[in-house]
């Protein structure tokens, strides 16, 4: 039995004569049992009605959608019942009108369980309950009209499906094939934002397989689909460049989604340098060429600075070498290269590749390999370490505070940072001369 929270039933109430429902994936969410914290509701109230009941309440948009605050400084979301017309850019309509009725409101949504309102009973004029117990991803009418209006429920179907562990109904999943090409209509930032979902949800793999056989990822990410087909014989691999992709994707155990976007793309570069030697493939310099593609679709898909910067790092670095010879030297040098913040991230990238590649998660070598990782970290130095400072560049080189003073505790950071017995003052005293 469905129940709403004390506070939404109190809000709903305040409404008085006019109809108010709880609506969408909250009551989606609700039915399957998970707790909510977000929540929209629809009314037969407009907007300037809403506002009469809600003095506080803000509104500033086409779409007759009022916010109101409530406590905790949560916001409700509320929207007139409405129905909509024609939609020429495939994304929004041309025409919004005030609806009459919940059951016209609920006829313009995108699939059936969303299309489910609550008041003090349910209001479910497509099944969309049943199609929640039966795990089952429908559009709400004609499929082939719904994703025609909005192409970004091509997406959504796939982030659904993968979230809640559903199957797509046979129509709409012949409608989002037969459609796929619209998704081309749809801003990269509302692209990325759904592939986003997808990674983070529990089985992402499944997600973007969904996207490749709907024909969707061809459009959105074609770099990645390059690598359908491109064996890697010779190697140590047993799949094409793209199964591989997928299945170190599957493997990846690190919730954060841009490390398991860095698993997913970490040989993106491969199509581009595959050479076949003496009948063996061969990749040479695949992940520099393939960190620059990496921040190419990050460029394009508006990824944040800080992820763009992480993307590249996990995909650039990912060919590190591990091996019971390797020095401190060595390691210390992995680690300013990936950035202590990403040596964790950069092994479990590397344990998923190894599962991918149909090898264990691990070995004697990789296990040492982080020991070692953990020892040097406890000596690598700083900045604050130098046994000389900026007065000192300044003092020795007769030059003013500014840019090259920095440059050159840099430089000689980094040499110590390769040697830290070179961190001697008067070596580091010669040194700056030798650095002007």
């Amino acid at each position: 039995m469905i129940k709403l929270p004390d506070e939404v039933k109190n809000f709903i109430k305040k409404f008085g004569e006019f109809q108010c429902y709880a609506v969408g994936g909250p009551v989606r969410d609700l039915i399957l049992g998970k707790t909510m914290t977000d929540w929209d509701f629809t009314t037969s109230a407009t907007p300037e009605e809403i506002q009469k009941i809600f003095p506080d309440s803000f509104y500033n948009n086409s779409y007759g959608t009022v916010g109101v605050k409530v406590a905790d400084g949560a916001v409700f979301q509320v929207t007139p019942f409405r129905k909509e017309g024609k939609y020429s850019d495939s994304r929004h309509p041309d025409k919004i009108e005030w609806a009459k009725t919940i059951e016209e409101d609920l006829a313009r949504r995108d699939f059936t369980i969303n299309a489910i309102a609550f008041s003090t009973s349910l209001v479910d004029p497509f099944n969309g309950q049943k199609d929640l117990e039966n795990k089952i991803i429908r559009a709400v009418g004609n499929p082939n009209d719904r994703f025609s209006e909005d192409a970004l429920r091509l997406m959504r179907a796939v982030r659904f499906a993968t979230q809640l562990g559903f199957t797509i109904e046979e129509k709409t999943w012949e409608a989002i094939t037969k459609n796929c090409e619209l998704i081309t209509k749809i801003s990269n930032e509302r692209i990325r934002d759904e592939l986003i979902k997808i990674l983070s949800s529990d089985f992402p793999a499944d997600g973007i397989r969904l996207l490749y056989n709907a024909g969707i990822l061809e459009h959105i990410l074609p770099e990645l689909v390059c690598g359908v087909g491109v064996n890697q014989k010779g190697t140590h691999h047993l799949d094409d460049v793209f199964t591989h992709s997928i299945k170190a994707l599957e493997a990846c155990q690190n919730k954060n989604w841009i490390v398991r976007f860095a698993t997913l793309i970490h040989d993106i570069g491969k199509p581009v340098t595959y050479v076949e030697r003496d009948g063996k493939a061969t990749f040479y310099n695949h992940e520099t060429v393939g960190a620059h593609i990496a921040k190419e679709i990050a460029s394009r898909l508006h990824f944040a600075k800080e992820d763009r910067e992480k993307l590249y790092t996990l995909v650039r670095w990912h060919m590190f070498t591990v091996s019971e010879f390797i020095t401190d030297t060595a390691v210390r040098k992995f680690i300013r290269r990936v950035g202590k913040e990403n040596t964790t991230d950069m092994l479990d990238l590397r344990t998923a590749d190894r599962v991918g590649s149909g090898t264990p998660p691990t070995s004697w070598r990789h296990e040492e390999f982080k020991k070692r990782i953990i020892e040097v970290q406890k000596h690598i130095p700083s900045v604050t370490d130098l046994k000389v400072n900026g007065k000192d560049v300044m003092e020795v080189l007769g030059i003013p505070p500014g840019p090259k003073v920095g440059l050159i505790l840099k430089k000689l950071f980094e040499e110590i940072s390769e040697d830290p017995k070179k961190n001697e003052r008067e070596k580091l005293l010669r040194r700056i001369k030798q650095l002007f």
